[in-house]
């Protein structure tokens, strides 16, 4: 979003409709097609450094300010993680095979149920009970932590915010310069 004073909820909604919206070019590329197999490659990595804010800024909201907070992380990660397990599976499947298709379909549907569960479920909770100054401060951080996020999934990456934040400092700079030799996401 290119408000810098959206909140997190905003920012991540607005975040979820562009992936919505590149999942929906996905579709209707050839199949089999490198328009197709690019337009994956941007996809896995808009939605993996999507998914390193959200856990980095969103989970931590959720757990402070949310009845059930602890329980919504709990199923929101494991939502994540299958997404990201078909995402690395993505990357080692030929574009031309019936495999990438079926994975892409799993990919879709774990995108669809991330985004419902969240939009009608946890950000309303967050909305009525986080105080709007952190909700305001959470989107300006999870817009830098977007921005520095590793391309790359890492379903067995910790759980933890702060390790997030390490492993995104790390991993985030070294995939940003695989990315740019190999030219993924660029071609």
């Amino acid at each position: 979003m290119e408000d810098d004073d959206s909140g997190i909820i905003e920012e991540l909604a607005a975040d979820h409709h562009r992936l919505q919206d590149l999942l929906d070019r996905v579709r209707s590329a050839p199949a089999g097609s490198d328009e197709r197999a690019l337009l994956v490659e941007r996809a896995g990595i808009r939605l993996t450094r999507h998914l390193v804010a959200e856990r980095e800024r969103l989970h931590p909201l959720l757990r402070r300010y949310v009845v059930d907070g602890d329980d919504f992380v709990d199923r929101l990660r494991a939502g994540d993680k299958e997404v990201e397990r078909t995402l690395e599976a993505l990357e080692d499947t030929p574009p031309h095979s019936e495999a990438y298709v079926n994975l892409l379909l799993s990919l879709a549907d774990g995108v669809t149920r991330h985004v419902v569960e969240q939009e009608q479920r946890v950000f309303p909770r967050l909305q009525a009970m986080g105080p709007d100054a952190v909700l305001r401060e959470a989107g300006a951080e999870a817009r830098r932590a977007e921005a520095v996020a590793p391309s790359r999934p890492r379903p067995d990456a910790p759980d933890s915010p702060a390790l997030t934040r390490l492993t995104a400092s790390v991993w985030g700079p070294w995939d940003r310069l695989r990315d740019r030799v190999t030219g993924r996401g660029r071609r």
